[in-house]
C-alpha cells in the first residue's frame, strides 16, 4: 500500500430547533444517521464541478473509483482488485473486480473505465483534474476486466489520484445526468434532494457486499451558520458534524454524550489574490499584502487556534516540505514600504470576497483589520457558495478571497492555464514539468522544495495556515475517519454501537 499523509467546502443555513430534548439521541434508529455539512453542493457529479462538497456526499457512497484512499492516506483496491506498475511509472495495468454492477443494472467493465477517463480528459471536459486525464496517452480495454493506462509522463502519486472523486467510474448511458440523477457502483443511491435543506441517501440492495453495510439511510443536512451547527448537535437533530466550527470544541469535549475528533489535513487555507488585476499584478503589492498579515492572529480568529502557519501552497509532513514562512514574514513597516515602492497611493480599496464557511467569514474580519494598518481598505463582500463558484472561481470576478484548497496534490494548479488566480509563470511551468517526470524520490523532494520557494517568492497568495478539522459526533457512532487526506464521508465504515 502507498502511504500519503495529508485536504472548499457552503450554502443555505437551516433553521434548527434547539428545544428538542437530548433524549432524541436515544430515539435515532440504529440503521440511519444524520450528518451535517457547512455547504450544499451545486450538483452531485464530482467530474463536473470544483466544489469539494460534492465528494463529501457521493464519493465511496454512490460513486466509486479504481483505488480507495483511506483515513491514513494509504491507497488500497476498490473497483480494481489489483494492479501492476511499469518500472518507469508510466504504465498501469488494472484488473477489475468481476462482481460489480452499476445501479442501473449495467456491468462494470473495462469499456466503462475507458469511457470515464477519456471523457474526463476530453476537450470539453469540466473535470477540475482534467490535466491528469488529458495526460493519459492511451486507455486500453484489453479484455472485459483489464485496463491498461499509458501516461505521457510519470506521476508517483497516480494511484492516489485514481482514488479521488474526479476519477469516479461512470456508466456511459447515465453519465450526462449524474449531477441530478447519479448512477454509480457504490452502496448507496440518491433517495431525495430537498434543495437548500438536505440530501438523503438510501442503501442499495444490489451492492456486491450489501450485508456489510450497516446503515440503511443517511441524511446530509446543510447548516452554514456556526451557532446553528452547535444547536443542531446539542438538540440531537444531527448525529455527526465533520468539519464543524472549531468554536464548538470546548463545550462538546466537556459533554459525555459526544466524541470530538481532531483530524490532520493536507489543506491549505489561503488569502487568494487575483494576479491579473492591477495593482495586484505587481509582485511588490502582493508581498505587501502577505507581509501585513499576522498568521497566528488569523489562525486564532478563523480556526480558533487549530492550524499551522504555512508560507507556500504546501504543508508540513508532505514529501519535500520546506518552511517558507520566513519569505514574507509579518512586518507592517516592510509592507508599507513595498506599497510605496510600487507607487500605490493609499487608501487602496480592494474587495474581499468571503464564501460561507466560518473560517472564511471569521478570518476575513481579522485580515481586513490587518490590511487597514497599511492603508488597504478591504471591502468585505459575503457571498453564497454558488456565487463564489460562478463569480469568483468561474468568472474570476474578485480581488481577494479566503478559501481552503483541500486537495493533497494540487501544485499543478499553478501551472494550469486560465486558473482562477491568474498566475502565469513559464519558470514554474518548466519546474513542474520536470518534477512530474522525476522518479527518484530524493530528487523529486528537492524540486518540490524549489516549487514552494518560487511560489512564496512570487507571493502568488498570502498563504495562511494548514487547518485541522474538527468532527463532533454522538459518542455511540463508530468508524469516523481519524484524519482527512481528502474530504469524504465514507458511510461504509459507519455504524452505531
Amino acid at each position: 500500500m502507498i502511504n500519503r499523509r495529508t485536504l472548499v467546502t457552503g450554502t443555505a443555513a437551516v433553521a434548527v430547533a434547539s428545544t428538542v430534548p437530548l433524549s432524541a439521541y436515544a430515539q435515532r434508529r440504529k440503521d440511519s444517521i444524520v450528518l451535517a455539512m457547512a455547504l450544499e453542493p451545486p450538483g452531485l457529479d464530482p467530474t463536473a464541478g470544483a466544489a469539494s462538497a460534492i465528494a463529501e456526499i457521493v464519493q465511496y457512497n454512490i460513486f466509486e473509483t479504481l483505488t480507495k484512499i483511506n483515513s491514513d492516506g494509504s491507497v488500497s483496491p476498490l473497483l480494481a482488485e489489483s494492479w501492476e506498475v511499469s518500472p518507469d511509472l508510466k504504465t498501469f495495468t488494472f484488473r477489475l473486480r468481476k462482481d460489480v454492477k452499476f445501479q442501473n443494472g449495467e456491468p462494470l467493465n473495462a469499456a466503462a473505465v475507458k469511457f470515464s477517463f477519456e471523457r474526463a480528459g476530453a476537450e470539453k471536459s469540466t473535470n477540475k483534474d482534467k490535466r491528469t486525464f488529458a495526460s493519459m496517452e492511451r486507455v486500453a480495454a484489453i479484455d472485459e476486466h483489464t485496463v491498461v493506462i499509458l501516461n505521457k509522463s510519470l506521476d508517483p502519486d497516480f494511484l492516489f489520484l485514481m482514488g479521488q472523486a474526479t476519477a469516479i467510474i461512470v456508466e456511459p448511458k447515465s453519465a450526462d445526468t449524474n449531477a441530478t440523477k447519479p448512477v454509480g457502483t457504490g452502496p448507496y443511491q440518491l433517495d431525495n434532494w430537498a434543495k437548500g435543506s438536505a440530501v438523503t441517501l438510501k442503501k442499495w440492495g444490489g451492492f456486491r457486499n450489501a450485508t456489510a453495510i450497516k446503515l440503511q439511510k443517511a441524511t446530509f443536512r446543510f447548516i452554514s451558520d456556526p451557532a446553528a451547527q452547535v444547536a443542531a448537535l446539542l438538540a440531537g437533530d444531527v448525529d455527526a458534524f465533520p468539519r464543524v466550527t472549531p468554536r464548538s470544541v470546548p463545550q462538546f469535549k466537556a459533554n459525555a454524550k459526544f466524541q470530538v475528533v481532531v483530524s490532520g489535513s493536507r489543506a491549505k487555507t489561503i488569502l487568494a489574490i487575483n494576479n491579473k488585476k492591477a495593482p495586484l499584478n505587481d509582485v511588490r503589492v502582493r508581498r505587501a499584502i502577505a507581509s501585513a498579515i499576522d498568521r497566528k492572529a488569523v489562525i486564532d480568529g478563523a480556526g480558533d487556534g487549530y492550524g499551522v502557519p504555512i508560507g507556500s501552497h504546501y504543508v508540513p509532513g508532505a514529501l519535500g516540505y520546506v518552511d517558507t514562512t520566513g519569505v514574507n514574514p509579518f512586518n507592517i513597516e516592510k509592507a508599507r514600504a513595498l506599497l510605496s515602492e510600487a507607487g500605490v497611493k493609499t487608501p487602496l480599496e480592494l474587495t474581499l470576497t468571503l464564501p460561507p464557511p466560518p473560517y472564511s467569514r471569521q478570518g476575513g474580519e481579522v485580515i481586513a483589520a490587518q490590511l487597514a494598518k497599511i492603508g488597504i481598505t478591504a471591502k468585505i463582500e459575503n457571498v453564497e457558495w454558488a456565487q463564489w463558484l460562478s463569480g469568483t472561481y468561474g468568472n474570476k470576478n474578485y480581488d481577494l478571497t479566503i478559501i481552503s484548497h483541500v486537495e493533497p496534490f494540487d501544485l499543478g494548479n499553478f501551472a494550469k492555464p486560465g486558473y482562477y488566480w491568474g498566475y502565469e509563470s513559464p519558470k514554474f511551468n518548466d519546474l513542474f514539468e520536470k518534477m512530474q517526470n522525476t522518479a527518484n524520490q530524493a530528487e523529486r523532494a528537492k524540486l518540490l522544495g524549489d516549487a514552494q520557494r518560487m511560489i512564496a517568492n512570487d507571493a502568488v497568495h498570502a498563504f495562511l495556515y494548514q487547518p485541522q478539522w474538527i468532527t463532533v459526533a454522538n459518542k455511540n457512532i463508530k468508524g469516523l475517519w481519524k484524519d482527512m487526506p481528502i474530504f469524504v464521508n465514507d458511510l461504509s465504515t459507519l455504524s452505531w454501537s
